[in-house]
């Protein structure tokens, strides 16, 4: 009897052992996951419609802070730069330093170093104006012709017809491109309303440099979740272990007499 009741006690006593490491683990998961996300992402409101259908006004877009030195063709940026008006702006980087950016060839799209581009994340077409053979908005309504100076970036938005953008300051120094300095940010994901990750644009992979690699976003995720699971079911284990150990005693009942 008595050894019998030792070894209950010590299958209690191990349950309450999982239990803790459990909530342990899962206690450092999820905290590690949220601080690891607070050092590496920042939240921004866009604030117009200029980088419409990807990025909506008013929803709220998870930024990697990262240096101007990592940026690649195809990447939502934010930047801020005096001669945009010295407040924090979101626009995709379509040209890097030493590209010919132009547009547009004769099915409506952006051309960079005589290369056509493709460009899904753009507007369906909606006026009169003639447009890719996708069906799409043609990718500038206005033409123009751009030489980005190196450590230089060449910006658009998506919405093409109504944003304000490396186009309207093609008159200014350095041809309407941004110091890659005055990068702050990458946007990498849409957090609210929930629409997930920004694809990186297949068309841009081609070209020198490729495109992006996806930010760590995803495995911060995996992280707060597993740690949320763990703590759970570890405190739910531990009470389940034990009423389960004075269960199997002999002699005594599930009601505990």
């Amino acid at each position: 009897m008595s050894g019998t009741g030792r070894t209950e006690g010590g299958r209690g006593r191990l349950g309450t052992m999982v239990s803790n490491l459990a909530v342990a683990v899962g206690c450092v998961l999820f905290l590690g996951g949220f601080a690891w996300g607070a050092v590496v992402y920042k939240p921004y409101t866009v604030p117009t419609d200029s980088m419409s259908p990807t990025v909506n006004p008013g929803e709220r877009v998870l930024a990697q802070r990262i240096d101007g030195a990592d940026v690649r063709r195809g990447d939502v940026v934010v930047f801020t730069d005096p001669v945009w008006g010295d407040v924090p702006m979101v626009k995709r980087v379509v040209g890097v330093g030493g590209d010919k950016v132009a547009c547009c060839e004769d099915e409506g799209r952006m051309t960079i170093n005589g290369e056509p581009v493709e460009e899904p994340y753009l507007q369906a077409k909606g006026g009169a104006a003639p447009g890719p053979a996708d069906g799409r908005a043609p990718a500038s309504v206005q033409n123009f012709t751009a030489v980005v100076p190196e450590g230089q970036l060449f910006l658009l938005g998506d919405e093409r017809a109504t944003s304000l953008d490396s186009r309207v300051h093609l008159e200014d120094p350095g041809h309407g491109s941004v110091s890659r300095s005055a990068v702050e940010a990458r946007v990498d994901a849409v957090a609210w309303p929930m629409r997930g990750m920004l694809d990186r644009p297949a068309a841009f992979a081609a070209l020198p440099g490729g495109v992006s690699s996806s930010g760590p976003l995803p495995l911060q995720v995996g992280a707060l979740a597993a740690g949320v699971l763990l703590i759970l079911g570890g405190a739910a284990y531990g009470p389940l272990a034990a009423r389960s150990a004075r269960r199997s005693r002999p002699g005594v009942s599930p009601g505990g007499r």
